[in-house]
């Protein structure tokens, strides 16, 4: 793993002094000089050099030559590789390939569009770069459209300091994020052997909130009409933990300090009745749910931290299911009931990072594959980040290291290939690592992303 400097740790008022200026909802009109990642509008796919042909990858940082820096030379522009010098993408025929900067077809015309994307074309002509819808798929000239559309994304962002407590909004806070925050081993069985070897977390869920911990992950499954948390299935485990204990465990806590906010997320494999059964029985949950879809935040935006804990709204609770699926059974759809589906407010990152042992995969691309990119976004509402740092299984050794660098690939790796700073970090073991999780999640609370230049 290569890392790149970490200019953030500088400070927040070093970073806007030393990195390019551009938000991450828009681009300048005008063509940048710095490096970028040239990330497809309708994908989130980054070009990549491929061994002299250009491919559509994963975004991966500066590990696998994605990234370039434009600049301007007679005609148009070139496309120099960021850690390959003198190589600038190219084209042959209609396919885009790497080539020496000066040689012929290493010109492009680039040019401002909407929504803060750029087109990258042949001088004089109507082909178009235009990417591939899958991972390792070519990059080649074509038509006008969505896949010739282009972000280009800065390497590294310049930030603002972090509004003042009475005017930051939901999606500018991070929040740190146990994933499968049930399985802990302390507040009772979550697997079956071998799997129960394996907790994800080392604390109980009450202590995970006094720690800190602001995002719980939990995998429902339902039991004799039950929701109740199990990791994988529920076969040979004597006593899982209910749903509801662990979302009164939450509840108790935002009722005792009303200025806290909590997001649960759950993997969801119980039918929406038993879900709906399953809340119900929490006392005063619904008097601290927070209702995005009833709040017009999908045509507003995301409100305060402050408005929230005003009106006494503390809780947002995600399903990973969809609302066609729920259709489908013929279930109720969950949002009826309070819970939203994670797919329409949130992006999220692929989960692993590879086994529990040996080398980690820094890449972020969509959990969701293409059709829902990291980089959705609108002027209005930005849908919130979630950004999984942890590998397929836990070891606390791995852990301790892997989450050593959650800061460096959350600033070098996932926010430019969301365009957006992780509103949640989800971590294996949030008590291991150096720096912390927490002192990590601290650190991305100085600042928000600037827009403008």
């Amino acid at each position: 793993m290569r890392l790149r400097p970490l200019r953030a740790l500088c400070g927040t008022a070093a970073l806007a002094l030393t990195l390019p200026v551009l938000s991450a909802g828009q681009a300048s009109a005008a063509v940048p000089a710095y490096p970028v990642y040239l990330q497809n509008y309708a994908t989130g796919l980054n070009a990549a050099d491929s061994g002299g042909t250009v491919a559509a990858h994963n975004p991966k940082g500066n590990e696998d030559h994605q990234q370039w820096t434009p600049a301007g030379v007679d005609g148009g522009y070139q496309l120099r590789n960021a850690d390959e010098s003198g190589t600038c993408l190219g084209r042959s025929g209609t396919s885009a390939v790497t080539a020496a900067c000066g040689a012929e077809g290493t010109t492009w015309t680039i040019t401002a569009g909407a929504d803060g994307t750029y087109t990258v074309s042949v001088p004089g002509t109507s082909q178009y770069l235009s990417a591939s819808s899958s991972d390792s798929g070519a990059v080649q000239l074509g038509s006008s459209g969505d896949l010739a559309r282009w972000y280009l994304t800065p390497v590294a962002y310049a930030t603002a300091q972090m509004p003042s407590a009475d005017a930051r909004t939901l999606d500018q806070v991070t929040f740190l994020t146990a994933h499968n925050a049930f399985a802990n081993g302390v507040d009772g069985d979550f697997a079956s052997f071998p799997v129960n070897l394996f907790p994800n977390q080392n604390y109980g869920v009450s202590r995970q909130l006094a720690d800190g911990v602001r995002g719980f992950m939990l995998d429902d499954y339902a039991v004799s009409g039950q929701a109740v948390l199990c990791h994988n299935s529920c076969d040979g485990v004597s006593s899982p933990v209910p749903l509801a204990t662990d979302l009164q465990r939450v509840v108790d806590f935002l009722k005792a300090d009303p200025g806290r906010f909590v997001t649960v997320f759950l993997e969801d494999y119980a039918s929406s009745d038993v879900l709906k059964s399953s809340l119900a029985s929490v006392s005063g949950l619904y008097d601290v749910l927070y209702r995005p879809d009833q709040d017009g935040v999908a045509t507003t935006g995301w409100p305060t931290m402050a408005d929230l804990a005003a009106r006494g709204k503390q809780l947002l609770i995600f399903s990973d299911r969809t609302r066609a699926s729920d259709t489908a059974n013929g279930w109720t759809t969950r949002d009826t009931f309070g819970v939203m589906y994670q797919r329409e407010w949130t992006v999220e990152n692929y989960w692993s990072m590879g086994g529990g042992l040996g080398n980690s995969d820094w890449s972020c691309y969509s959990r969701w594959g293409t059709g829902r990119p990291l980089t959705v976004d609108s002027a209005a509402f930005h849908p919130l980040s979630v950004m999984n740092h942890f590998r397929d299984y836990t070891i606390g050794s791995t852990a301790q290291t892997d989450n050593g660098k959650l800061l460096n690939r959350a600033q070098n790796f996932c926010t430019p290939a969301a365009r957006k700073k992780p509103n949640y970090l989800a971590v294996d073991r949030y008590d291991l690592g150096s720096p912390t999780p927490l002192s990590t999640v601290d650190t991305l609370n100085t600042y928000i992303l600037t827009p403008g230049q």
